[in-house]
């Protein structure tokens, strides 16, 4: 009888969630299309807009739609899945005292370091999102959208202790700010400095294949500005 209880809490709580993520994907897709829908709108009227840009904004809509079906797909299938084997999973759930003892001095002596860490992690995160809302409405930037790097979902999984899923919480906050910080740096870039390196990089930031070549210097004075208008990215809007 307590199994099915917890069973039944555990698929209330998930379909609450859902619901909630649902909501949440398709009130941000459909500002995305709104968005730029309006964008096409207002080039079309300006007759600033060739054909083979009409067509780019037009894909890029599809695409949005295609995009919110696949993520809600894949976040529902994710979450019945859980549910289904709740029972199996649980099977892998260790204590807090097998995941604390024996002492490991070495994440014993780290802890601090990697806790104290998320001092600086806020006050960082405080500072750039101070730089991004003020700079990036100023520029007339698109603002980078907090929900698609900040995703926090580890903790639902039934096989993971409160201390497990406290340290997911705490690993998934730094590595979404890492992205998160990543992408308003290199829009930026954009803005600013839109040119390639010399030495090919591996790991680059979403903006950086515009960019123009690094000895491309009449490219650079033709283009610089034109990597200014940023109606290729859909962001939460300058007024927002």
């Amino acid at each position: 009888m307590s199994e099915e209880n917890n069973r039944e809490k555990l698929e209330n709580r998930v379909e609450s969630h859902e619901k909630k993520e649902i909501k949440e994907i398709v009130n941000d897709k459909f500002k995305d299309l709104v968005e730029k829908l309006q964008n096409i709108q207002s080039r079309v009227a300006s007759k600033s807009l060739r054909n083979g840009k009409l067509e780019k904004l037009t894909e890029d809509a599809r695409k949005a739609f295609d995009d919110l079906a696949e993520s809600l797909r894949e976040k529902k299938n994710l979450l019945r899945e859980m549910i289904r084997r709740k029972a199996d999973l649980r099977k892998f759930k260790i204590s807090i005292f097998k995941t604390l003892f024996p002492i490991n001095y070495k994440a014993l002596l780290s802890m601090p370091f990697i806790y104290g860490f998320s001092i600086i992690l806020v006050i960082f995160h405080l500072a750039l999102e101070m730089y991004h809302q003020v700079c990036f409405r100023l520029y007339g930037i698109p603002l980078v959208k907090t929900r698609e790097y900040f995703i926090f979902d580890r903790q639902m999984l039934p096989y993971l202790n409160w201390f497990e899923k406290f340290n997911c919480i705490y690993c998934s906050y730094a590595s979404n700010l890492g992205r998160y910080s990543i992408e308003i740096i290199g829009r930026t870039e954009r803005f600013w400095c839109p040119i390639k390196h010399a030495k090919n990089i591996g790991q680059t930031h979403s903006q950086y294949q515009k960019f123009i070549g690094y000895l491309d210097a009449q490219g650079y004075r033709e283009n610089a500005f034109k990597l200014r208008d940023f109606s290729d990215v859909i962001g939460e809007g300058k007024d927002k």
